[in-house]
């Protein structure tokens, strides 16, 4: 007799870059090494909106939002995109910018809803360990 398969669904990430910051090397590195750890990465292009965003987090059923950003706009996009989740049902996605973000900003992400934030020279594994220990997964 065989014994029961456990299986557990891989996590499922969205990468996401909003506004008009068109460089997206570190958001394909950063979805590269999460794919290449065994998580389920969709990554929507360049030029979102935050309404774009959601709609992505929403129709992939997603564990995990990463936004990246590089334009200096992060804590607008942030703000919005905690409250999007809020208001449809999403805020349980573990939530995570990455970019040019300086340190000081780091408090008033958090404040927002953002769980955590990974600014240039974070080490892909550093972020794979953090969104396994964290990713609410299977729900």
């Amino acid at each position: 007799m065989k014994s029961p398969v456990n299986r557990q669904a891989p996590i499922k990430v969205v990468i996401a870059k909003p506004g008009l910051d068109g460089h997206d090397r570190g958001a394909k590195v950063v979805a590269r090494a999460l794919r290449d750890s065994g998580m389920e990465v969709v990554y929507t292009g360049i030029y979102q909106t935050p309404e774009s965003i959601l709609r992505a987090v929403v129709q992939e059923d997603a564990d995990v939002l990463g936004l990246s950003s590089l334009s200096g706009a992060h804590l607008e996009y942030a703000k919005e995109l905690c409250q999007l989740l809020r208001d449809n049902g999403r805020d349980d996605v573990l939530f995570l910018v990455g970019g040019t973000v300086p340190p000081e900003d780091a408090d008033t992400l958090r404040g927002y809803g953002v769980h955590e934030v990974f600014g240039p020279g974070t080490p892909t594994s550093a972020l794979v360990e953090f969104i396994t220990s964290n990713a609410n997964q299977g729900r």
